[in-house]
């Protein structure tokens, strides 16, 4: 880990990764693409040590409330915020300005915070992302080594779900010839059913591989599927897009499950969804504090 001050954190569209790099060990990791440039080793974490500052900095210039997003890139819940609390910071002041979240994370730590999710949620809009991609849990521990299992990630769902904040699944990447079976998104799917998600994004079964995140998955192969590596090459070659031979069936299950159990999964829907305060909420809120009306 290393401290880095930062010149800004919001992006255009309003998302911020308060880390660079993670050390969760997911073998697919397309955040360790060299596309992104990286100037440090991904597991020596860049930590954007005045984050706070800055957010505080750009909310309070915000004319207009919305959702802030972050986790796209970097989970904010790698072990290391248990002890620096800065993405419990920014949430405090993403509550404190009235902002709506849409924070994504593989990890149950997320938890530690379900207060300010809920405050956030009570006063705006918080919606939580969480990544299951392996039913499996002894398979969960070799493709996601260092963060919660995704039994661990169902019972999370499922505190959220009690406490009244909407959630969402990113169900990807599915690996070819390690997860891309039907036992798996079946059971994947029979989760969120019950965890009562709002929706669940998947861009087919499949995953994208290139040159930085492409070496690091090809090189656990080896270490924990013998041989794989090289049928990977003999499918694929060097495609950026590496879809499931049974991506058609496994889709067909995927939206028909969605649609018996009223799962949103149009992905632009849930995009849109993430991205749009509720605006009937809003107006409440703002209401409160209108005294244009009161006796004088």
């Amino acid at each position: 880990m290393h401290f880095k001050k930062a010149k800004s954190l919001l992006s255009p569209q309003n998302g911020m990764n308060i880390f660079r790099g993670c050390t969760h060990g997911c073998i697919y990791c397309d955040s360790r693409s060299k596309c992104y440039g990286m100037d440090h080793d991904f597991e020596d974490v860049q930590v954007k040590i005045n984050a706070p500052e800055l957010l505080e900095q750009a909310l309070s210039r915000k004319r207009r409330k919305c959702m802030i997003g972050t986790g796209s890139m970097s989970d904010p819940y790698i072990p290391i915020e248990t002890r620096l609390k800065l993405t419990r910071r920014c949430l405090e002041i993403i509550a404190k300005h009235g902002f709506g979240l849409a924070i994504q994370t593989k990890s149950t730590g997320i938890l530690r915070d379900l207060d300010l999710l809920k405050e956030i949620n009570e006063t705006s809009k918080c919606v939580v992302q969480m990544t299951l991609t392996t039913y499996d849990e002894s398979l969960c521990k070799i493709i996601e080594p260092n963060v919660s299992t995704t039994r661990e990630r169902f019972e999370a769902l499922k505190t959220l779900r009690d406490n009244g904040i909407p959630t969402v699944v990113w169900l990807s990447p599915i690996l070819p010839f390690i997860n891309d079976t039907e036992d798996n998104i079946r059971g994947i799917l029979r989760y969120c059913v019950e965890a009562q998600v709002y929706g669940i994004i998947c861009f087919d079964m499949g995953l994208t591989l290139r040159e930085g995140n492409r070496e690091y998955f090809y090189k656990k192969l080896d270490e924990h599927f013998p041989g794989l590596k090289q049928k990977y090459h003999r499918t694929y070659g060097y495609s950026y897009v590496v879809p499931s031979p049974d991506n058609d069936k496994l889709m067909r299950i995927f939206h028909s499950e969605c649609e018996k159990h009223e799962i949103v999964h149009n992905n632009d829907e849930i995009f849109a969804y993430m991205r749009t305060l509720d605006i009937r909420r809003q107006a409440e809120q703002l209401s409160l504090f209108d005294t244009s009306n009161e006796d004088t």
